[in-house]
């Protein structure tokens, strides 16, 4: 195995760690530091269920070798939450929507729009879909997962709004 040191910052967290230069991110994620919201799925990046975050955006990280990590920031699912374990908006919101059964493919989804909400736009019900595009779920259908980050995307333009009256 021929391994290459990788310094990246993960969850706020920075790390050093030898990886093989074979791996993916997702291997190097879920095998070297047990973060398993990162979800091994179709392992072709068409799925979705890998995405994290590298500075600031998604990436589908079955396709992204675990040496092209070095130097940066990467953000799972765990990093959304709060300092004491609660749940980020988005992550409440697919619970209150519905917009989990079997909950595979739930961590790619709310990574995606953990990057669109960040951005701070409103955009259009039909924005959205095609910005949520490239996931793939087999058991609740797609309208409340966009349900769930409309209402977040509102519920945060309306507290900027009123914070910056």
């Amino acid at each position: 195995m021929q391994a290459k040191l990788i310094r990246c910052t993960i969850n706020g967290v920075y790390t050093e760690k030898y990886v093989d230069v074979r791996a993916s991110l997702t291997d190097m994620l879920r095998d070297e530091y047990e973060l398993t919201s990162v979800k091994k799925g179709c392992e072709v990046g068409e799925c979705g269920a890998c995405n994290v975050i590298i500075d600031g955006e998604c990436y589908n990280s079955c396709i992204y070798l675990a040496a092209w990590a070095d130097g940066k920031h990467i953000k799972t699912l765990e990093g959304l939450m709060g300092p004491n374990g609660e749940l980020s908006d988005i992550q409440q919101a697919f619970i209150d929507a519905a917009a989990i059964q079997c909950g595979f493919c739930t961590p790619g989804f709310i990574m995606s729009a953990a990057e669109i909400l960040e951005s701070g736009k409103r955009y259009t019900r039909d924005e959205l879909r095609k910005l949520m595009s490239g996931h793939i779920c087999r058991c609740t259908g797609y309208e409340n997962i966009l349900n769930a980050v409309e209402k977040t995307m509102n519920r945060r333009l309306e507290k900027k709004n009123e914070s910056d009256k």
